[in-house]
């Protein structure tokens, strides 16, 4: 076995022997103690990560005391840390299974990131891949939850994939290696021990070969997986347009994918979306009478406009907050950046042609002037028209999308919209041969 996880660490290229440091995480169950035995074994360097949630009372502090006695009698550089698991449960409102993958992992990437680990090897058999692929398999997840466990992701090695729960007890037993067990394995309450326990042993009843097959299986699937990311990274290239504020997506492009929902659903999962969602989403798609409709993930919103998919962080949203500009002010800060000069020396004033600038006769003014977005029914009067327009018109003809509209701010005078920012500012307020005073203002 020892030949064979050294092949596999090389076949694999998951870290260099010769030049990196390796952080094992180690419970002190069978399978971490193995992996443990093999990094000795082969004089890899490497350190020990343990972590007691405090979930098994007694056994916890058992299963801290067996690693760092085996860590002591054997001079090897170990890390402990304790965890108040059911507090952050309780606090992040998440499961117990994924309350205690956060705090590990964080745990586990500071320790990296302060001792200059290159990386984490976690002790995942071949055995916890089917499982996974199983339980991936019962919850809908799409192709990418079908590869089983990987044996190498980001800075997290799994250096035991080529080996079963079966081979890596041979082995302990074989060269009598200690360990701890952990009660809660027995307990058909989770559902990967259930999977384990009750469903694996059937399907070994009906296919003795099952091991194998479902092996190869896992590895055809992630050779596959590597094929459909390909296509799936060129459509995305293709159709997702990346702005500084937004993601848009054209409705006619997406139209064209078939199937539509396969590669939404790998569009869109990205930025959080559910498979719920994105079947609306996808109704959406092909009804016209959808534009304006709203979808929600937990961090991001998409907007179905008439030609487009906009996808915007959902902090972006601040239709919400109105800001207020004194007469003493002479920059903002938020939303926008504003330089703002009050000029009385007229006789070089140039009026300017940019529209990032505007300028208002300041004695027609009220303060505190007001930022704001657009409601239904404002009107102003742009410069140059001489008469009233609904803002709304004035958007349908300077081509605005629906996201265009929402992002757009307006200065306001009292109840009068003075400035459409950074487009059109109001004829009523403009300036005159009877201007005194000029009250400029700069987009910066």
């Amino acid at each position: 076995m020892l030949q064979d996880f050294q092949h596999y660490i090389k076949d694999k290229q998951l870290f260099n022997p010769k030049a990196d440091k390796i952080l094992l995480a180690v419970s002190g169950g069978v399978d971490s103690m193995v992996m443990l035995d093999l990094f000795m074994r082969s004089n890899y360097n490497f350190a020990i990560a343990h972590c007691n949630f405090h979930l098994r009372g007694e056994e916890s502090i058992r299963d801290e005391y067996f690693v760092r006695k085996f860590a002591q009698d054997n001079n090897i550089e170990i890390y402990v840390q304790e965890f108040d698991t059911y507090s952050y449960m309780e606090k992040e409102k998440k499961s117990l299974e994924m309350s205690a993958r956060d705090l590990r992992y964080d745990w586990f990437n500071k320790i990296i990131s302060e001792n200059n680990f290159s990386y984490l090897a976690t002790a995942h058999h071949s055995d916890d891949s089917a499982e996974t692929f199983i339980i991936n398999l019962l919850r809908g997840t799409g192709i990418a939850g079908l590869h089983g466990i990987l044996p190498k992701s980001g800075n997290i090695i799994r250096p035991l994939l080529f080996a079963s729960r079966r081979n890596i007890k041979d082995y302990a037993t074989k060269h009598d290696i200690a360990f701890v067990e952990d009660s809660t394995n027995k307990d058909n309450k989770f559902t990967r021990n259930k999977i384990r326990n009750e469903l694996v042993p059937i399907f070994r009843e009906i296919s003795p070969n099952f091991d194998t097959i479902i092996k190869k299986n896992i590895e055809r699937l992630r050779e596959t997986e590597l094929v459909f990311r390909q296509v799936v990274d060129e459509v995305k290239q293709r159709i997702l347009k990346r702005e500084k504020e937004y993601i848009k997506i054209g409705i006619a492009d997406a139209l064209t994918l078939e199937p539509l929902h396969i590669f939404m659903y790998e569009i869109l999962s990205e930025f959080g979306f559910n498979d719920a969602n994105i079947n609306a989403i996808c109704e959406a798609l092909n009804d016209k009478t959808s534009s304006g409709k709203v979808f929600f993930s937990e961090q991001y919103r998409l907007l179905r406009d008439r030609k487009y998919l906009f996808i915007t962080k959902r902090d972006f949203e601040e239709n919400s907050h109105n800001y207020f500009i004194e007469n003493y002010q002479t920059n903002i800060e938020r939303p926008l950046k504003l330089q703002i000069e009050t000029l009385r020396d007229l006789n070089f004033v140039r009026i300017p042609k940019e529209k990032n600038v505007a300028m208002f006769d300041f004695d027609l003014l009220k303060f505190p002037l007001q930022l704001r977005h657009w409601t239904k029914g404002d009107t102003f009067f742009p410069f140059g028209l001489h008469g009233k327009q609904k803002l709304s018109d004035f958007f349908t003809n300077q081509k605005y999308s629906l996201l265009d509209k929402e992002k757009q701010w307006l200065l306001c005078s009292g109840e009068d919209i003075i400035w459409v920012v950074g487009e059109r500012i109001d004829d009523r307020f403009k300036i005159t041969d009877k201007t005194k005073t000029i009250y400029r203002i700069e987009i910066d």
